[in-house]
């Protein structure tokens, strides 16, 4: 299994970038499929969850300016984000709790991380 994000790079304060990631190999199913974030020298912090059925949730940071969505038959989460400012700087990672083929039970998958930088 592999999860593979895409979509970081360069903007400035106020602009728009939109994150994707698909998980690929022997998957049977897909449960959560979230983004956290990292900033230099911080923990990494949930960003934005979406469940099978399409509930989210989100960091109160990013409300009402990134918005999570997902296609359960292409195994793929996007997290589109508005006004970005500054703070929103970091390395974005997606995740996934899925079952994996022949298996009984849920495991915790994470992608590589793309940089997202917000300048000023």
């Amino acid at each position: 299994v592999q999860l593979q994000a895409s979509g970081g790079g360069l903007v400035q304060t106020g602009g728009s970038l939109k994150l994707s990631c698909v998980a690929s190999g022997r998957i049977s199913a897909i449960n959560v499929m979230s983004w956290y974030r990292q900033a230099p020298g911080k923990q990494r912090d949930l960003v934005a969850t979406i469940s099978s059925g399409g509930t989210t949730n989100y960091a109160d940071s990013v409300k009402g300016r990134f918005t999570i969505s997902r296609e359960n038959a292409k195994n793929t989460v996007a997290l589109q984000m508005n006004s970005l400012k500054p703070e929103d700087t970091a390395v974005y990672f997606c995740y996934a709790n899925l079952q994996v083929l022949d298996r009984a039970y849920l495991t915790n998958w994470w992608g590589q991380g793309t940089l997202v930088t917000v300048s000023s």
